[in-house]
């Protein structure tokens, strides 16, 4: 039963133009969803360099750990995605599913197994037919297109508890000459960061080697995929790919660094930023989009870990579910992150207004305003340590018994 559209959606899906040298094609496996598309199938051009950010989970799925392998070609020219099953904990015979896979696709694509991409979402645990992907993407193969409506499709075809498809694109300029980037993803619940946090999967027409773009796509997933928590809980599945197709003929730049590229990189981080805030909106049972912006840190990392701690707390996330402005859940996860506090110096905002301050609540404090804001559907906290430079945002949703009833029924 398909779930109700999260009250923080978008408007709509953006509409993706065509890039050049991408092909896409979706179809119904039959893995496990009926009346709806779950696989995909994307086609890409030679010449296509490929970056990569996976898991760091130690129960990874076969497809995450084949992809590892693969990037270090840096060249792609297919890629497979599943919704239903993760093929995670699947033992040897997921292994044999997902080269059953790879070397189909890469019959279909006419390269090298080494140039295919796979991976997969749903249940863990569950182990597939060897062809039990594989014998679906025959029939892609006539299939493939390039339009909006199919990139729209295919953001749809990857989703799982997802209640709407997630999609976002920029254009930026490289000497002169404009390229586009294009991406959608998926993650609704099992979010937290350790590298990705979810399926994601960005394609530009840029021509860009692989080294410059894994080392674009690393620094800024730091600040964009992993700064995003629904749940606290990392997915073995967990994939952002970046494709570069080249056919935009810009002049090619070699290093990440390069201030040719930094237009570049600014439309490359808006997107995944942009889906970034996409899957929090879409966090399971979420009802309110909340940032948290740590400053005053010891270091950036420090406030990063005090910010995920804040995010992470179940009684912070119930209290903003329950619109109820108790700032005292704050100071407590501020305490036990395990970075430096102190008491005398640590101040708390929410919505603009000045909690405490000096050790304790600011005299005269009204909690009117921050109780009104609480009642919205988005809910601004800050935190300011007041020992250093360091600082963090980190975009989480609240914790209502909507996750609950989800994921309590999320294999029936």
């Amino acid at each position: 039963m398909a779930l109700p559209v999260s009250p923080l959606a978008p408007a709509a899906f953006p509409t993706l133009p065509p890039i050049p040298g991408v092909r896409l094609a979706v179809t119904n496996s039959g893995i496990r969803y009926k009346g709806r598309d779950d696989l995909l199938l994307a086609v890409l051009d030679e010449g296509t360099t490929v970056a990569g950010v996976l898991t760091k989970s130690l129960t990874c799925s076969a497809p995450v750990v084949m992809c590892r392998d693969s990037l270090k070609g840096g060249t792609a020219r297919a890629l497979v995605v599943n919704a239903g099953n993760a093929n995670a904990f699947t033992g040897k015979a997921g292994d044999v599913t997902t080269r059953t896979t790879i070397e189909t696709a890469a019959g279909i694509a006419g390269c090298d197994p080494l140039a295919v991409f796979t991976a997969s979402t749903g249940v863990i645990g569950q182990p597939l037919a060897p062809d039990a992907i594989a014998r679906s993407l025959g029939g892609l193969a006539d299939t493939l297109a390039n339009t909006s409506a199919v990139w729209e499709a295919a953001a749809r075809a990857i989703m799982t508890t997802d209640t709407f498809p997630k999609g976002s694109v920029r254009t930026a300029e490289i000497g002169g000459t404009t390229v586009t980037i294009s991406g959608f993803c998926k993650g609704s619940g099992m979010i937290a960061p350790d590298m990705a946090t979810m399926l994601g999967f960005l394609f530009t027409d840029a021509a860009i080697p692989a080294p410059a773009l894994q080392a674009m796509l690393s620094a800024l997933t730091e600040r964009t995929f992993n700064s995003l928590t629904v749940d606290g809980d990392t997915s073995t599945s967990d994939t952002v790919l970046l494709f570069a197709t080249g056919k935009a003929g810009n002049p090619v730049v070699t290093d990440a660094a390069d201030p040719a590229l930094a237009d570049f990189r600014r439309a490359l981080e808006e997107v995944m930023r942009d889906l970034s805030h996409q899957i929090v909106r879409d966090g399971e049972g979420a009802t309110k989009f909340v940032t948290i912006d740590v400053v005053g840190a010891d270091s950036d990392a420090a406030a990063k870990r005090i910010a995920l701690t804040i995010a992470n707390s179940p009684l912070v996330k119930t209290a903003i579910a329950g619109e109820d402005a108790n700032w005292g859940r704050i100071v407590m996860a501020v305490g036990k992150a395990g970075e430096r506090a102190e008491r005398d110096l640590l101040k708390i905002s929410v919505g603009g207004t000045l909690i405490c301050a000096d050790g304790m609540e600011v005299p005269g404090y009204d909690e009117a305003p921050v109780a009104a804001h609480m009642k919205g559907k988005e809910i601004d906290i800050l935190v300011d340590i007041g020992l250093g430079n360091g600082k963090a945002t980190v975009w989480t949703c609240d914790l209502t018994h909507g996750y609950i009833d989800i994921n309590g029924s999320y294999r029936s």
